[in-house]
Parts: C-alpha cells; structure tokens; sequence
C-alpha cells in the first residue's frame, strides 16, 4: 500500500517538521515527495498558489502558509549543487543565497525525521523545465523550445518544457540527478514530471520540429518533410474544415482508433512516433545517470492523453520502477475548452466539438453545458470528473505497463466531498497505490477524511 502526499518544502518551514509529520502519520500517509528548495514572502515574488496558466487564479491554499492563504514568494536552492557536473551544459542551478543558509537544512532535516518514522522520501523534479527544481521557477534557452510545423512556439503555454531532445537539456537533467542523489542520500527516489509533451494546448499537439528532433527524426529514418506537411495539414483540417459528421465519429481514443484516424496523414503518425521515442529516451538517460538504489518514478497524463503528449506506458515500464498517472481533473475540461476554441473556426460550434473531445478523452460522462461547464472549476465546485473516467484511465495504464507499479495521483483542489470521491475512485483502481497533490490545498477535514478512507 502507498498513501502519498505531495509536500513541498514551505509547508515543513511554515508548520514545522515535528508537527507536519505528526499530522500527516495521523492521516495514515506512508511517502511524501518534496523539492529541493526552500521558500521565503516576497513581495516581489510569484503567486503562491500558482496561477495554473491563468486559469488558476481562483486558487487559494486550504491550508495558511505563513498565516496567509495567498502570499507571493521567492525560492533558494536548499543545498550547494556540485557544479563540476555541469560542465558539460550551458544550464547551471540556481546559486544559494542567504535563504539557503538560513533554512536550506530544513529539507534534509525533513527526509532524517520523516525516515526515521518509517515515511519513504521523494523529490519531485522537473524533466525539462531547467533548473528543474519547480514548475513556475525556470524554462529553456530560445534555442531549446519546441517548435511547431510552422517552426514557432505558439502562444503561451501552461508548461514551459523545453524539447526533449535539446542536448543541453539532457545534460542538466542527468547531471540534476547525479547531484541530488549525493547530497541527498536518504531519498527513496525521484519523480520526474512531464518526461513528454503536455497536451495542455492545442498548439502543443504539432511539437516538435525543434532542430534538435529533427536530428533525431533524421537518424530514425524518418521522413521530415511529409512530416511537416502533414502535421501542417491536419492542424489545417482541425481548425478550418472540422464538420459535425467528422466529429460524430470519434468516440474514446486509443492507439487503433488514432491509426485509423490518420491514415490519412502518415507523417502525423511520424511525429508521433517521434514524440514517443523521445520521451522514451529522456527516461532512459535519467535513469542510467541515477544511482541504481534510486527509483525513478515517472508521472505523466493518463490515457488516452498520453497518445498525444508522447508517453509511452508500456516502453517506459522497462526501464523505471513505477509510473505516476496524473489526474488532474480541475485540468481535463479546460484542455477540452482551449482546444474547442482552436477547432471551432470551421462548420462545427465550440459546443459540438467540446462535447466530442469529453467523448474522446473520456473526461466526464455528461458533458456539461458548453458555456459554464468546460471551465477551470471554483475552489467550492466539484469536478466534472466520474469514478468511472478515472477507473478506466487507471486500468488502462495497468494493462500497458504490465508488472511496473502504476500509482494514481489524484488532487487535493476542490471542496471535501468531491475530494474524497476522487480519491476513492484513485484508491480502488488502483489498488491502493495513490499519491494526493498537494498537501497546501488539504484542509484538516479533507486529511481526516482521507486516512479514514485509507484505513478503510
């Protein structure tokens, strides 16, 4: 059994480690991951809790950080990274300061305590965002982002992650791991967040023409400039001749339904492949650079998102010791709305192609209605989400990741019941191996309920 917490760093600073251990043991929680960083109010500094690429702006903490449930703060690395390992890249972490004298000991403090009560220890870094330490704290050189047919990054994103075949990037990924499993030898291992590319936008779905994988596509034998074309036809086709009877026949994706679909445009099927292999081959790398009594735990979109971002479950299986699924339920009608919007410019209304893609997607089972309900939902609103969405989403993981262990990551956001429903259905899919992001949105009322589920 595995009841896991996402615990960033701020909250054992804020509440203090005694006490946050003590109330997470009460709440039956056997892991945490955390971060290597520590955090301080800043006036100056990012919205804590993030914005969510704009959309979360409704956000506030469940629990106060530093007496307040909305703050803006800055962050340091907790310790002193050994630079002689990034030499070999243009990417260097960040620089300690005052901050990490002052309070970097608190997240080695947090893994001896923690360890010493029988709670495993994580770190949750970032696969392709450098330095890697947190979403929101970095991106890639110009060099580096990953490009369209168009050879454009698109508009603004959620994620900021850089191609997955950037050299640069790679180096730094592997030398971050190298790095942290010395400084911090006690970690049971590392979660590695978004090894592909997040399907958050539309834009997001023709990635990546970046030099760097079309070098990569070049020495798979692949053909770049039927590549291009198509991948620039579809995105045509989807936004400029959607019709009601194409929409009408899609029903939930899987990777016989997307062959079929795109035979039609065998380069986009290339692309595909391309995105696989190169998520595949990031996992690889980081693997090999982590000392062997390290996991390595990948968390990545749930199926059948996965077939878009690149994530192959059943591949990476063989290489890494468990996978995090990523049930982010607040995200999964606002992916369908942005992507509605880029699709409705042709015959179909945004209403008919938002009710197909919840269809494809398999993200609710009774599409809402299209002008209240494809939306980020409000802290007191609950998601649109079934048991049975996430139910299949986690059987389907299962099955293609055979024996490696699939971990359910549901999500704190939302008010109690509907977080204890979600759960639920994340505990018993799959069997009792689940993690909750993030302990700063689980009240004392959510974490009750929680441990009583899981003592259940």
């Amino acid at each position: 059994m595995t009841f896991g917490i996402t615990v960033l760093p701020e909250w054992a600073q804020s509440e203090g480690i005694d006490k946050l251990l003590d109330r997470l043991q009460e709440a039956n929680v056997t892991d945490i991951a955390t971060s290597p960083y520590v955090m301080a109010a800043d006036s100056k500094g990012t919205r804590e809790p993030p914005v969510d690429g704009g959309a979360g702006k409704v956000r506030l903490l469940d629990r106060e950080l530093w007496g307040r449930r909305e703050l803006t703060v800055r962050t340091a690395p907790s310790f002193h990274p050994d630079q002689s390992l990034y030499q070999s890249t243009t990417y260097k972490p960040p620089v300690p300061d005052d901050l990490t004298e002052l309070e970097g000991h608190v997240v080695q403090d947090l893994i001896a305590a923690a360890s010493a009560r029988g709670i495993k220890v994580w770190f949750q870094v970032q696969s392709a965002i450098p330095p890697g330490y947190r979403v929101q704290f970095g991106g890639p050189a110009p060099l580096d982002v990953c490009l369209g047919p168009d050879d454009q990054p698109g508009p603004s994103r959620v994620d900021s992650n850089a191609s997955l075949a950037a050299p640069d990037v790679i180096a730094y990924g592997e030398a971050m791991m190298q790095d942290l499993a010395r400084a911090y030898p006690g970690l049971a291992g590392i979660r590695l967040d978004w090894p592909e590319y997040p399907p958050y936008d539309f834009h997001a779905l023709f990635f990546d023409f970046s030099p760097y994988a079309l070098q990569v596509a070049g020495e798979m034998d692949l053909d770049i400039e039927r590549m291009r074309h198509d991948a620039t036809a579809l995105q045509a086709r989807l936004t400029r001749n959607l019709d009601a009877r194409l929409l009408s026949n899609i029903s939930y994706l899987d990777k016989d339904s997307l062959d079929v679909m795109l035979n039609r445009y065998p380069g986009m099927l290339d692309l595909l492949r391309l995105r696989r292999q190169l998520s595949l081959s990031i996992i690889q790398q980081y693997r090999k650079a982590l000392p062997a009594a390290f996991d390595l735990v990948p968390q990545a979109f749930p199926p059948p998102f996965n077939l878009l971002s690149g994530f192959d479950f059943s591949a990476a299986s063989k290489v890494v010791q468990g996978i995090g699924v990523k049930l982010y339920t607040m995200h999964w009608p606002m992916i369908a709305a942005g992507y509605a919007r880029s699709m409705s410019a042709g015959k179909a209304s945004a209403a008919e192609v938002a009710e197909a893609l919840v269809t494809a997607l398999d993200i609710c089972d009774d599409p809402p209605p299209a002008e209240r309900g494809f939306t980020y939902p409000e802290p007191d609103e609950n998601h649109t989400a079934s048991a049975g969405n996430i139910a299949r989403k986690i059987a389907t993981a299962r099955q293609q990741a055979s024996d490696c262990p699939v971990y359910a990551f549901t999500h704190a956001y939302g008010p109690c019941t509907d977080v204890v429903r979600r759960a639920q259905a994340a505990w018993e899919a799959s069997e009792g191996n689940m993690w909750v992001n993030r302990y700063g949105y689980l009240s004392n009322e959510k974490l009750d309920a929680l441990g009583l589920m899981v003592s259940r």
